[in-house]
């Protein structure tokens, strides 16, 4: 019976075929297993996790972590439940008041010919690419003489800011994807510019739509310096970012709580992008070739 000769080709695919499996098993791992450490600790008792460290499992499964955490201060917990719904608002919004800018302005940039219509793009991308830092203290003497200080509603506005000129560079570049024969199709039978855009162009976008949405609530869902100028002073309106910041700052917090914290930051996330993994996938790779 013959045996298949191994020739170089060959050894060169069994060999990069079982590096890759290796290589996928550690990445997933080093990404893993974090989240997962951080989950175990959560659930752990105190003394146990101050005995026995490093167990990768619980003896026993403990919840009144949650509890603590998402109870009110009066109760003696650290309020969670309300700066968990105050992010959610917050970054709702900033989606919803993105979108609401982005789109058209992408559409704009794509479909419309202007002069400067090239270095418009390039300069909503470069914007974006200056340090939040440098805009830090600008920003927080101008809302604060103009009263906004302590206020949701100005740190909206800065967070709208930030994420509409990225989302206008990324949905610009799906937007060209989208063949003009349709568009031109459409016009010839009598359709507005609004109504190409809002029938035809935009339904065809939605894959990378859904993917910049998500984006930009992740942004402003973990935002932390902005939310800490402006909404400090008042621990009612704090976001999660700001409560876990409280909670890894004070000595007198246990590690249990802090980690049922940050489960708690990151849990809303991880949801989102499972429900949404499809579209995702789709909206970051289709239109990549274009520049």
């Amino acid at each position: 019976m013959s045996t298949r000769p191994w020739t170089r080709d060959r050894i060169e695919n069994v060999v990069f075929g079982v590096l890759r499996w290796v290589v996928i098993a550690v990445l997933v791992l080093a990404t893993l297993l974090p989240f997962y450490y951080m989950i175990i600790l959560s659930v752990r008792r105190l003394d146990e996790v101050v005995q026995r460290p490093g167990l990768l499992w619980p003896g026993s499964f403990d919840l009144s972590t949650y509890v603590s955490v998402l109870a009110s201060p009066d109760a003696g917990g650290q309020g969670f439940v309300v700066f968990l719904r105050n992010s959610a608002v917050i970054a709702l919004l900033t989606v919803v008041f993105t979108l609401l800018a982005a789109i058209p302005g992408a559409y704009a940039i794509s479909r419309l010919e202007f002069f400067g219509r090239r270095q418009v793009s390039t300069l909503f991308l470069a914007v974006y690419l200056f340090p939040a830092i440098l805009l830090a203290v600008p920003l927080f003497v101008f809302f604060s003489a103009v009263g906004l200080r302590g206020s949701r509603v100005g740190l909206l506005v800065v967070y709208v800011a930030q994420t509409v000129p990225l989302s206008i560079y990324m949905l610009r570049n799906y937007f060209e994807t989208v063949p003009v024969s349709l568009e031109e199709a459409a016009a010839i039978d009598g359709a507005s510019r609004w109504t190409i855009m809002r029938r035809i162009s935009l339904p065809l976008a939605m894959p990378a739509v859904v993917s910049n949405a998500l984006y930009v609530f992740m942004i402003a869902w973990n935002e932390f310096l902005f939310a800490l100028l402006f909404l400090a002073e008042d621990r009612p309106r704090w976001t999660v970012s700001l409560g876990l910041a409280q909670l890894a700052g004070s000595i007198e917090i246990p590690t249990t709580v802090l980690m049922a914290g940050s489960v708690l930051l990151t849990l809303p996330i991880i949801v989102l992008f499972f429900l949404t993994e499809r579209l995702l996938v789709e909206g970051l790779t289709s239109g990549a070739e274009k520049g």
